[in-house]
């Protein structure tokens, strides 16, 4: 797998994506996941923000309909444009269109993108923190997701945007009663 020919993405997002897809890879080996599951983890990272750099009409021509602002589009836009050109795997296109708001129900993909997007090293903010969470994750991924889950929450809300609807549900499906 690799950054898919149609991408938009600059010189910044093509450095940020090798992260992701780097962190990916040493999960996956960490893990010891078999060769399909690899694939498809790897498929997913490369896919993610493969459009990230698009402009917006080109966005709104690929995730068409969407109530969103334009700043989330970039994931169910390469979602559906990679579904376009082959991709048919519904565990990684999700994976690729909800990483940026999460999913209550994806499966490991879904997850491992989720987290390794917010972990990758490049990010300047609380490195020492989310360093930690990227060395525990091949064996506590669920504990990961669930703090990742919760770090993603609180920026939000201290960034003072909108909470999207698909980040409340997740949260509400994994909060448990105090």
């Amino acid at each position: 797998p690799h950054l898919p020919p149609w991408a938009r993405v600059s010189a910044l997002r093509r450095a940020h994506i090798e992260r992701v897809v780097a962190l990916i890879d040493r999960w996956e080996v960490a893990m010891r996941l078999p060769a399909t599951e690899r694939a498809r983890w790897s498929r997913a990272a490369w896919l993610h923000d493969a459009l990230r750099d698009a402009p917006e009409a080109e966005l709104k021509r690929w995730a068409p309909g969407l109530a969103a602002p334009v700043e989330l589009l970039h994931g169910p836009a390469a979602a559906s444009r990679g579904e376009f050109e082959g991709e048919s795997d519904r565990g990684v296109l999700d994976a690729g269109r909800d990483h940026a708001v999460g999913r209550k129900a994806g499966d490991a993909v879904g997850r491992a993108l989720y987290c390794a997007d917010f972990l990758e090293p490049g990010r300047s903010f609380d490195a020492e923190s989310r360093s930690a969470l990227a060395a525990r994750f091949p064996d506590d991924p669920d504990g990961v997701f669930r703090e990742v889950v919760r770090a993603r929450l609180l920026w939000l809300i201290r960034s003072g945007w909108p909470l999207p609807d698909p980040t409340v549900r997740l949260w509400n499906s994994l909060a448990t009663p105090a």
